[in-house]
């Protein structure tokens, strides 16, 4: 049986000001398309690029529903989640791509 990988995640920008929340099934890729502005959208817009945190999920049935509920959630709840696991907002991605 195929394993599956799914990811949830937050990005920013530089000054930590402007959250975006996304779901995928390679993670350094989109971050990568992030940091490149390949897509012309609101992370590109408000220069999003910095992985702040990530959930990894088997079904994407699963990965969809809580990126469901961390959009839905307020600022303050997903402040709180980032801080959680990061509290100095680190770019998890940093060596990713070297």
């Amino acid at each position: 049986m195929k394993i599956h990988q799914y990811y949830v995640y937050i990005i920013t920008n530089a000054s930590n000001n402007v959250l975006y929340t996304g779901v995928t099934n390679d993670l350094a890729d989109r971050v990568l398309q992030h940091k490149d502005k390949m897509n012309k959208g609101f992370s590109a817009q408000y220069q999003c690029g910095k992985l702040v945190y990530y959930e990894e999920f088997q079904w994407i049935q699963d990965a969809i529903a809580r990126e469901k509920q961390i959009k839905a959630g307020s600022r303050k709840k997903k402040i709180a989640l980032i801080v959680n696991e990061n509290p100095d907002c680190n770019d998890l991605s940093i060596g990713w791509y070297d």
